[in-house]
């Protein structure tokens, strides 16, 4: 019989550790992503400059790019701004926007893009998506997934502590999503892949049930680790599926509805995902991950995140509509908003009793 395999697209190295970032150029140099040291370095006005000082004497053939966000428009010049050049390599030095769009613009000009994140703020950092803001609102752009991620737990230690929480929202948020793909196989007869809803689910576990917290380094290690295997996830599925549900809908829908008011990425998928879970009538897990959330300082109420219930009821009403032809318990149970605000009563009773 034939012996049936599939590649996995996955970093050919992800180095997570204190002190991570003082061994880039060896890594760079080790895994032949650039023998000659001609980089582009993508930097924020923010962590990424902060660190040029520190790395510019060990990359002395790079050229550095100061990114002005995490815009189409930014991530559309960095790329003009590269191009013509013969760089090995594209060094995205910063937070997920920072990554994002450099991940946009290293896909433009045919380049490798080596992720180094300096907070754990969502699974971008190792995923085929680019998220963008755009004339429109915001959009997610297929991208290849960085060919080497480095997270520097020293670094991300010194980042704002709201950033270690939103990725620990993020990844809480998958065990809805895969909650969602269950539903949409049932339901629609969607297909699921196994490898990709298994890692997905076991990064959400892992996150969920592990007993530290933001200041503690083998917390810090698991949740990115779990991060990075959200990302592989999504590269394994071929979009989002794996770690985007209705709780990304409503994360959305804070996006787009509320613009200047939204949340953090993780603490609006955080959220959506409690609220999701009590919706499909998983009380035992909406409980869970509202403790979780609660217990690293994550809001898990429209109030704590400054929404009137109204509001947050606007916003479970738009979700599906950030996400045409997704499955969820949206889709599933269509509510009108007398339903969204009765649900949400029995869901805030419930988290506080």
């Amino acid at each position: 019989m034939p012996v049936l395999t599939r590649l996995v697209p996955s970093p050919v190295v992800v180095d997570i550790r204190p002190g991570a970032l003082d061994g880039l150029s060896t890594l760079l140099a080790d895994q032949r992503i650039s023998s000659s040291g001609r980089l582009a370095v993508a930097i924020s006005n923010g962590s990424g400059a902060a660190l040029k000082g520190r790395l510019s004497a060990t990359l002395p053939g790079a050229d550095w790019y100061e990114v002005g966000g995490g815009s189409i428009d930014a991530a559309v010049t960095l790329a003009d701004q590269m191009r013509g050049n013969r760089y090995d390599a594209v060094v995205a030095l910063g937070g997920g926007k920072i990554i994002d769009a450099s991940k946009y613009a290293a896909a433009r000009v045919g380049l490798p893009l080596v992720a180094v994140a300096t907070n754990l703020s969502h699974d971008g950092i190792c995923s085929p998506v680019a998220t963008l803001d755009n004339d429109n609102g915001r959009g997610s752009y297929g991208v290849p997934s960085p060919i080497a991620l480095v997270i520097d737990l020293d670094v991300v230690r010194e980042a704002p502590a709201r950033f270690v929480r939103s990725g620990i929202g993020d990844a809480v948020s998958n065990i809805n999503a895969i909650a969602d793909w269950e539903l949409s196989h049932r339901e629609t007869g969607e297909r699921i892949d196994g490898l990709a809803a298994a890692m997905a689910r076991t990064a959400g576990e892992a996150v969920l049930r592990h007993s530290g917290g933001i200041g503690d380094d083998d917390f810090l290690t698991t949740l990115a680790e779990a991060l990075v295997l959200s990302g592989i996830a999504m590269s394994v599925s071929g979009d989002s599926r794996p770690a985007s549900g209705a709780c990304h809908e409503i994360l959305h829908a804070f996006d787009l509805l509320f613009p200047q008011r939204a949340p953090a990425h993780g603490e609006g998928a955080g959220l959506g995902a409690a609220f999701a879970m009590h919706l499909r009538g998983a009380a035992d897990q909406a409980g869970l991950i509202a403790e979780v959330l609660r217990r690293h300082g994550l809001p898990v109420l429209a109030a704590d995140i400054g929404f009137t219930e109204g509001e947050f009821v606007e916003v479970v009403r738009y979700a599906p509509q950030t996400r045409p032809g997704r499955y969820t318990i949206l889709e599933h149970l269509d509510l009108s908003d007398t339903e969204i605000r009765d649900a949400y009563a029995d869901y805030a009773k419930a988290i506080s009793s």
